[in-house]
């Protein structure tokens, strides 16, 4: 399957200019490969965020109005007509209204036109896979999207990846602020760490450790009385995931693992409350937990256990081992930590600073671990969007010395195709009134509003302007980690909350390390 994007950028300073970018993704019917939309692969070129992006800009184009369903209006709800129909001719245009940094009298308009082009049966398959990543559920009980008229709505988890793609790109239109004010978007998801490079999930034991306090529950365990109906589909609960798997206590009063969980509910928990996008990357994150031993097959009443494969049936039970409870922090160890293990501080060599506010947040970003850590912090205090900002103006910069490095002369849809990422960020961060406007220094953000309002020209004068646009966002990037390091890592470190994981992590270990090696 080939993804072609194309963008012309050409911006020009009138008392009200309107220009447009337009970006076309092609998506012809894969022959060879019919499967390549049912599960992600390495040889597929559609990344995790093109995918959710691709929903939300379906989401945004549908009415989502009414529909009835046997006796029973359904509000926000959309047909498998209405969205086959749309993602086989998908556009929709947005506009970016600024001052003019020459003349505040003036306004720049800019209009970006989005369009998707794909075979009907395609677009059956990608809403299928929608439906598996847990962004849309059924409301008729139907389980495909082969009726027309069957009538589909947006779960919680998928309000919480419309709401990010709306803030991203300054969307605000009535149909869609309806559905994200409803009382129905109150899901808190796990944001997981993928690698760069191949897109897959981080799963180094730390990161799997602090996926898993979320998973058991911190707080202690979501428990069920005995005999209660714990692997039930009603996932209602998990509305804001903030609370863990459904648990009842163990049968027979096992003290290794002396709470269980069906199959069942530990997959759907995972799906419904965690970035995973299909079935394949749920069975990767359950595996990880039993192979770091965090949680165990349990025997049923006559001694029998279900082996090391996990199968997510609700008649298979598992239990959270004695090191889950650890990990999860429901217990101490007899040190006093979450994990006995951890190693001690190292010593540190004499005239070296061990721990510096920059020091500290250099460590958090360079550690999946920490860095998922943080964003839960960061969302929790209102400001995620500096560490968003950060991290996709880092990938844009690689983006750009990755286009210098290739070719002696990068061609020029090369440059615009990199132009159009740049844009897109001043939009969502830094243009005045943008959806998530950063707090940076006034001259600094002056200077960027005068280039990013400038025609961009052609040819060797748009490789000039690139140039000009990388500076001012190294600038932009390191304004935004002075801020981070100052103001929030601080905080962050001082948060009992995540006191026991920062001292499991042993912060103080790795900013020594740091500190003794960056001399």
């Amino acid at each position: 399957m080939a993804v072609k994007r194309t963008m012309e950028i050409s911006l020009s300073r009138s008392p009200i200019s309107n220009t447009t970018k337009r970006r076309s993704f092609f998506l012809p019917r894969p022959q060879s490969h019919p499967e390549i939309l049912s599960t992600f692969t390495t040889d597929s070129p559609m990344r995790v965020q093109e995918f959710k992006d691709l929903f939300s800009t379906l989401m945004v184009s549908l009415p989502l109005t009414p529909h009835r369903v046997r006796f029973s209006r359904i509000e926000h709800t959309f047909t498998t007509e209405e969205a086959i129909t749309n993602l086989g001719s998908l556009k929709f245009s947005q506009s970016n209204r600024m001052p003019d940094p020459k003349d505040p009298t003036r306004i720049v308009t800019t209009t970006t036109t989005t369009t998707f082009s794909m075979a009907k049966e395609m677009a059956r398959n990608v809403c299928t896979r929608y439906l598996e990543a847990r962004f849309v559920e059924s409301v008729d009980g139907k389980t495909d999207f082969r009726s027309r008229s069957s009538v589909w709505q947006l779960t919680p988890k998928g309000m919480h990846v419309l709401s990010l793609f709306c803030q991203r790109n300054g969307i605000h239109q009535r149909h869609v602020n309806e559905v994200l004010d409803s009382p129905r978007n109150s899901m808190q998801l796990v944001i997981l760490e993928r690698e760069a490079d191949t897109d897959k999930l981080v799963d180094d034991a730390p990161t799997v450790h602090v996926v898993f306090r979320r998973f058991a529950g911190d707080a202690g365990p979501n428990s069920r009385v005995s005999g209660a109906n714990a692997d039930s589909d009603d996932t209602s609960e998990y509305a804001t995931g903030l609370v863990g798997v459904k648990m009842q206590r163990s049968r027979r009063n096992d003290r290794e693992a002396p709470y269980t969980f069906t199959g069942k509910a530990a997959f759907d928990w995972l799906l419904d409350c965690t970035t995973v996008v299909d079935k394949r990357e749920t069975h990767e994150l359950i595996s990880l937990f039993m192979q770091h031993e965090l949680i165990v097959a349990a025997s049923d009443e006559r001694g029998n256990t279900t082996g090391v494969r996990f199968a997510p049936s609700r008649h298979v039970l598992y239990g959270i081992t004695q090191k889950g409870m650890r990990v999860a922090g429901w217990i101490n160890s007899p040190a006093g930590s979450v994990n006995s293990d951890a190693p001690a501080p190292p010593r540190i060599p004499p005239g070296i600073v061990r721990d510096s506010n920059t020091n500290r947040m250099t460590v958090i970003i360079s550690d999946p671990a920490l860095r998922l850590l943080f964003r839960e912090y960061l969302r929790e205090t209102h400001c995620e969007e500096n560490l968003s900002f950060y991290i996709e103006v880092k990938a844009f910069l690689s983006e750009y010395e990755r286009a210098k490095r290739d070719s002696a002369q990068p061609r020029l849809d090369v440059i615009r195709e990199t132009l159009a990422s740049a844009y897109s960020l001043y939009n969502a961060f830094l243009a005045p009134g943008s959806p998530c406007e950063l707090n940076i220094d006034h001259n600094l953000r002056n200077a960027l509003a005068g280039r990013m309002t400038r025609a961009v020209g052609e040819d060797e004068q748009m490789l000039r302007s690139l140039n000009e646009v990388a500076v001012l966002f190294d600038q932009a990037e390191s304004s935004v980690f002075k801020l981070m390091a100052s103001d929030s890592v601080p905080k962050f470190s001082r948060e009992p909350k995540y006191a026991n994981v920062l001292r499991e992590r042993n912060l103080d270990g790795m900013l020594a390390n740091f500190a003794a090696t960056s001399i």
